[in-house]
């Protein structure tokens, strides 16, 4: 586990850095697939929780959600469009569909699971504000705390090439991304905060913030 920013928590899953969950004081964002569950109950044992919260209900995220909740009795929280998809445990409107996506969702996804809270632009978790930011998925979330300029993006950016498993940022395929131009603009957008710390779905996380914009307006350009 890799302390970040005051409170904020990264917990790098195996193959480390290829998948990413990340506690927000007492909050577990995303949860890996499903069979991260062991290498997170036991990350997570001495920790006490108070809710756990999903960036996007693809199955790298959610795989784990409804074993964690079980487990540590936690109430789940997602976007409004992630909420009717957890609790049908069918994803498939959020993913495109395609060989690869089928397969992942076969082996990876997580049960379907009751959400308790429904998270729109402008809650606050712990001092982070949540910010609707669709296009790789249609109820795509992100986090940002101001006063620190922190910023965990879930897979608006990836830190990872996913070819040669090289650290590098980028956008998230378009195998996995259900409206590109709309995401597009959700790293426009993130991008203007000028965050200082960035946390990602997938890869290393960025703690410098000259770095973090100029490698964007290259992808962007």
């Amino acid at each position: 586990m890799q302390r970040l920013a005051p409170g904020v928590h990264l917990i790098a899953l195996q193959p480390k850095f290829a998948i990413n969950a990340y506690i927000l004081g007492d909050i577990l964002i995303d949860a890996g697939i499903r069979q991260s569950a062991a290498q997170l109950k036991q990350a997570l044992q001495h920790i006490r929780l108070r809710a756990h919260a999903l960036t996007h209900a693809h199955p790298d995220h959610q795989g784990s959600s409804h074993a964690l909740c079980t487990h540590f009795g936690l109430p789940l929280w997602t976007s409004q469009s992630d909420a009717d998809a957890m609790e049908r445990g069918d994803l498939t409107h959020t993913i495109p569909t395609n060989i690869v996506t089928r397969l992942q969702g076969k082996f990876w996804t997580g049960p379907g699971h009751a959400v308790q809270r429904v998270l729109r632009e402008g809650d606050d978790l712990n001092g982070f504000e949540v910010l609707e930011t669709p296009g790789h998925a249609p109820g795509h979330l992100a986090f940002w705390r101001e006063k620190d300029r922190v910023l965990i993006l879930g897979d608006v950016l990836v830190n990872l090439d996913f070819r040669s498993w090289q650290t590098r940022i980028k956008e998230p395929p378009r195998l996995f991304t259900v409206d590109h131009e709309m995401n597009r603009k959700s790293i426009q957008r993130l991008t203007a905060l000028q965050p200082e710390v960035v946390a990602f779905g997938h890869g290393r996380p960025v703690l410098n913030a000259d770095q973090f914009q100029r490698s964007v307006q290259a992808l962007l350009s």
